[in-house]
């Protein structure tokens, strides 16, 4: 097995004309780690990853495979392995032609090639689809396939461009777990692309976000989740997404987030930070299952009236959406609570679970 390689992205820009598609990129992706780059379409995902294939050539920045700077070697120099959302099988070549094609292309001795594809369909479980040609393949076999032709040149990195897009729901869902274990089993450096936060999260040993371009925050889902960098994250990660608030700070004791259609108490643990920060402007942001719903007051402090809009049964919950004036709120409920379009309920919000951001610059505070 060619010796594995971790992958060092410096400072990397790559601008289309006036648009900046990457901008100024740091990222580490350690040896055998599985490092997923997530975000909205138009992010800088896809074109980062074009920059470490060689498929891209950045305007600025460095980009090291292993020890090695790779920025001026062609794509076949780098020693990387890229998957497509198409597969890009040859129609006319039998599956097991696929698979040979890039050792043929090398050089290879014939009993080498056989060997090592065998050994790849069987690590894939595709030995039954060898004399097949693609248009005889499902889509979970033909990512399969796409999958060990990458694989059988043994690469340093493999780079997927969101290869399970084009499956269906139900087979994306089994296809995740499948290339999750088959990337620990080869245990070769793996970065790969998807705008699916869901994929991301169940996935990646790290989770890299991106938005216009440029990195928003890197961690497990734990720490994406749980601890948002600042309000895209927040606002990105999480289905149904987290309902914010814009407010003012009133510096009053107690000190209170003014959102206009309520006032909320700042919680204890964030007392000291927002006193000394710079800016009395803030977005107030709590996740839809943080959100607790009543039928009558329970905190006449900070519980705030609402308005039930639509209900949206999920089977083991429900999705409640709330009016209260302006700001329509999410929340999540269990599937026995009863109410009806239109009811008068109250709300209130998990003072440990809630999130502060800086209005201006969008962070967190912590």
């Amino acid at each position: 097995m060619t010796s594995l390689a971790r992958v060092s992205i410096k400072d990397l820009t790559k601008r289309f004309g006036e648009v900046i598609a990457v901008n100024k990129l740091d990222l580490e992706v350690k040896d055998k780690e599985f490092v997923v780059l997530l975000g909205p379409s138009g992010c800088g995902k896809t074109t980062a990853l074009r920059c470490i294939a060689g498929l891209e050539t950045p305007d600025e920045g460095e980009i090291y495979i292993g020890d090695r700077l790779v920025n001026d070697l062609d794509p076949k120099e780098r020693d990387v392995a890229m998957v497509f959302q198409s597969y890009a099988l040859y129609p006319h070549m039998k599956v097991f032609d696929n698979l040979a094609f890039p050792l043929q292309n090398a050089k290879v001795p014939k009993d080498k090639i056989k060997k090592r594809v065998q050994e790849v369909a069987e690590l894939l479980k595709i030995e039954e689809l060898l004399n097949r040609k693609p248009k005889q393949l499902s889509g979970g076999q033909r990512q399969r396939v796409a999958l060990g032709r990458a694989m059988v040149r043994e690469p340093r990195v493999f780079l997927m461009d969101e290869p399970l897009s084009n499956l269906d729901a139900k087979l994306r869902v089994y296809m995740r777990a499948e290339l999750k274990k088959l990337q620990k089993d080869v245990g070769i450096t793996t970065i790969y692309v998807t705008h699916d936060q869901v994929e991301a999260m169940t996935m990646g040993d790290k989770i890299a976000i991106l938005n216009e371009g440029i990195l928003q925050q890197v961690g497990s889902s734990d720490k994406i989740y749980f601890h948002p960098s600042n309000v895209f994250v927040a606002g990105f990660i999480g289905t149904p997404p987290t309902n914010f608030f814009d407010c003012s700070l009133v510096r009053d004791h107690p000190y209170v987030l003014d959102a206009g259609e309520f006032k909320y108490s700042v919680p204890k643990h964030l007392l000291k930070t927002i006193s000394k920060w710079p800016s009395d402007s803030f977005v107030l942001g709590v996740r839809p299952q943080d959100v607790i719903v009543h039928k009558d007051v329970k905190n006449k402090t900070d519980s705030v009236k609402a308005r039930l809009d639509v209900i949206e049964p999920l089977g083991d919950k429900q999705i409640l959406d709330l009016e209260v004036g302006d700001y329509l709120v999410k929340a999540l409920v269990s599937p026995d609570f009863r109410a009806e379009i239109g009811d008068e309920l109250w709300i209130e919000f998990s003072a440990d679970k809630i999130y502060i951001f800086d209005k201006k610059t969008g962070e967190t505070l912590t």
